[in-house]
C-alpha cells in the first residue's frame, strides 16, 4: 500500500513540478550558521500595496517547485519568498537529525537576514508544521498565517496512514518524481537514501506538539485541509477550536480572527491543484 501513495503522490507532484520549473524565481543561499539554506524571491509588491512578503514553506520530499500551481499565483502584486527547507532540494542537510523545530529557526533566521520586519507565512503539510513553530515563536514576525494540509497532533492521522511509515524505503521511492527532483536538484545526489532514513526517523519519531503552543498563536490563522486528507477531518475542528473558532455563539458574537476551510474532493496530495478553490480563499484572507 505504501508503493501505491507514493506513486500516487508522484503522479500528482510531476506536473506541479513541471510547471513552476518553467518559471523560475531568483535563487540564492543564505547562510546559517553552517546550513546554507536555498531561497528563491518570486514577484514584488506593486506600488501603493499594503501587501506584506509571504514566505511560503513546502511539504516534505517536495520542493519549492512542487509549490508550482499556487506560488505564481500569490506572487501577483506582492513579494514571495519560497524556501528549500534543510535536506530538500538544493538545501544540503548538515550532520544533525531533521527537525521542524530547527527548520522554524533556520527559516526565522532568513527573513531577519532579508531584513523582513513583518510577513504572512504559508505551510503545506510538513512546511504547515513548521509555519505554526514560527508563528508561535515569532509573534511579532508573522502578521497572517495560512496551514494547508497539517496538523499537530499524531491522533489526528487515520492508522493506516501511520503505519506506512515505519515501512518506508529508499526502494519504495525509486521511479517517483520524488526521486528525480532530489537527483535534478541536490548538490550532492548520493546523499538521497542519508536523506530518505532521516525523514523517515523524524516521522516515527514524531509527537503531539502541545496545545498550549497553538493556543498561543496571535497570527489570524487560515487553517485548510482535504475532505479526503491523511487526517480525520472533525479533528481540524479541534485545531481550529484552538485558534479561537467554532465558538458556540453562532458568530453572533462576531467571527473570530482564524478561519477554517474544508475542500470538496481534494487529497493530501492533491489539494496544491486546487488554485480554484483555494486561491479565492487565501488571497481575500491575507489581503484583508
Amino acid at each position: 500500500m505504501l508503493k501505491h501513495v507514493l506513486f500516487l503522490a508522484a503522479a500528482l507532484l510531476a506536473p506541479v513540478a513541471a510547471l513552476a520549473q518553467s518559471k523560475p524565481g531568483n535563487g540564492k543561499y543564505a547562510d546559517i550558521g553552517s546550513l546554507k539554506l536555498y531561497y528563491q524571491l518570486h514577484g514584488q509588491a506593486q506600488p501603493q500595496s499594503k501587501s506584506r512578503p509571504l514566505l511560503v514553506l513546502h511539504g516534505g520530499f517536495m520542493t519549492i517547485e512542487a509549490m508550482g500551481p499556487i506560488l505564481p499565483a500569490l506572487a501577483k502584486g506582492r513579494q514571495v519568498i519560497a524556501v528549500d527547507l534543510e535536506g530538500h532540494g538544493r538545501t544540503v542537510d548538515l550532520d544533525r537529525p531533521l527537525s521542524l523545530d530547527q527548520m522554524a529557526t533556520d527559516v526565522t533566521v532568513l527573513l531577519k537576514q532579508l531584513g523582513v520586519e513583518k510577513a504572512d507565512v504559508l505551510g503545506f503539510s510538513m512546511g504547515g508544521g513548521v509555519a505554526l513553530r514560527i508563528a508561535a515563536a515569532e509573534p511579532q514576525l508573522v502578521a497572517k498565517l495560512v496551514v494547508i494540509s497539517s496538523h499537530h497532533r499524531m491522533d489526528a492521522y487515520y492508522p493506516s496512514i501511520r503505519a506506512m511509515w515505519p515501512g518506508m524505503t529508499v526502494q519504495g521511492f525509486s521511479g517517483t518524481p520524488m526521486e528525480k527532483a532530489y537527483l535534478e536538484t541536490a548538490p550532492d545526489p548520493k546523499r538521497w537514501p542519508v536523506f530518505v532514513e532521516k525523514m523517515k526517523q523524524m516521522m516515527l519519531s514524531s509527537t503531539d506538539w502541545p496545545d498550549a503552543k497553538i493556543q498561543s498563536i496571535k497570527a489570524p490563522t487560515l487553517l485548510i485541509a482535504g475532505d479526503a486528507d491523511l487526517f480525520r477531518p472533525e479533528s481540524m475542528v479541534d485545531l481550529f477550536r484552538l485558534l479561537g473558532g467554532a465558538r458556540p455563539d453562532g458568530g453572533m458574537a462576531g467571527l473570530p480572527a482564524s478561519q477554517l476551510a474544508i475542500l470538496p474532493g481534494a487529497t493530501h496530495f492533491g489539494i496544491l491543484y486546487r488554485t480554484d478553490l483555494l486561491l479565492p480563499i487565501i488571497v481575500p484572507f491575507l489581503e484583508s
